[in-house]
């Protein structure tokens, strides 16, 4: 009886097909964002990090490209054209976001995984942006 009540007030509330942009938006903003905020490219930085010229250059192409892919690959859903790239898009920008954030928090170089998890929200929130789109690239609803 309760469970039937359930269903038909779960199936009166409207369905929202647009909300995988609640969580692409501000996800490809803070990826593009930090790619941009590395420019001009400063060696120093890199340095400082402890990483090579060549890998800081890959982390601010992977940053641009995976805020961009992310946008790029969700108007191609929306449009209807090119649904299938734009869903590799999505999914190849979610697995750069997922390798930049797990490259971040090994330089971090955290005493635990737990430390991670409690201390460390905007990486882990990030983390599974990435890999929610990762995972289900444009059928995500």
């Amino acid at each position: 009886m309760i469970n039937a009540e359930l269903r038909k007030i779960n199936q009166m509330l409207p369905e929202f097909k647009g909300s995988n942009w609640l969580i692409r938006i501000p996800l490809a903003i803070v990826f593009i964002q930090q790619g941009f905020s590395k420019m001009p490219f400063d060696p120093s930085t890199a340095e400082a990090y402890g990483l090579s010229l060549i890998v800081w250059s890959m982390v601010i192409i992977s940053e641009l490209l995976a805020g961009f892919g992310l946008l790029f690959g969700g108007i191609f859903r929306s449009l209807g054209i090119l649904s299938l790239i734009g869903d590799l898009l999505t999914r190849f920008s979610g697995s750069i976001i997922v390798c930049i954030i797990s490259g971040v928090i090994i330089v971090s170089d955290p005493d635990s995984f737990v430390e991670v998890l409690l201390y460390d929200h905007i990486h882990v929130m990030l983390y599974c942006g990435g890999l929610f789109f990762a995972l289900r690239g444009n059928r995500a609803k």
